[in-house]
């Protein structure tokens, strides 16, 4: 069996992240991430330092939201020791407070080895768009009379 590399392990932990952060679970989360992290967040607010603080904002941030879908792209890994970093992008699709949002940014993360274990020990996120999904108007049945443009919907 070919072992792993840690450029590979961050990559698991990345995913199994953002696997537990799309689906709320908050415990699983925790081992991804180290007691003293600190989280730089899209939104213009201070960053925040330890699990504790990261938990209560993301539980806030959480119950707002409905669904939801998370897909990474464009990854990059760099080791270096018992330290490493990781860069992405990712589109964010979910429903927050009834308002359906197509929500894009890009994540930097630094990791510190721990008893064998890659952790997060700094998250940053910016967000590059936040959309708000709009429906298809509707399509007319009306027939309009030859040379005339129908009316624009509203």
């Amino acid at each position: 069996m070919p072992q792993t590399t840690d450029n590979q392990k961050v990559d698991t932990v990345i995913s199994q992240m953002l696997a537990a952060w799309q689906v709320g679970a908050v415990d699983e989360m925790h081992k991804y991430y180290a007691d003293n992290v600190c989280v730089v967040s899209g939104e213009w607010e201070p960053p925040l330092f330890g699990w504790d603080a990261y938990s209560k904002a993301y539980s806030a941030q959480r119950s707002r939201t409905q669904g939801g879908q998370i897909d990474r792209s464009n990854t990059l890994i760099k080791v270096d020791g018992n330290t490493a970093w990781a860069t992405y992008q990712w589109e964010y699709v979910v429903t927050v407070d009834g308002q359906p949002q197509d929500i894009r940014g890009h994540t930097s993360l630094v990791f510190e080895k721990q008893a064998d274990a890659w952790v997060i020990a700094l998250n940053h996120t910016s967000m590059v768009s936040d959309t708000p999904l709009r429906q298809a108007a509707p399509v007319s049945t009306t027939p309009v009379p030859a040379g005339q443009n129908p009316t624009p919907p509203q």
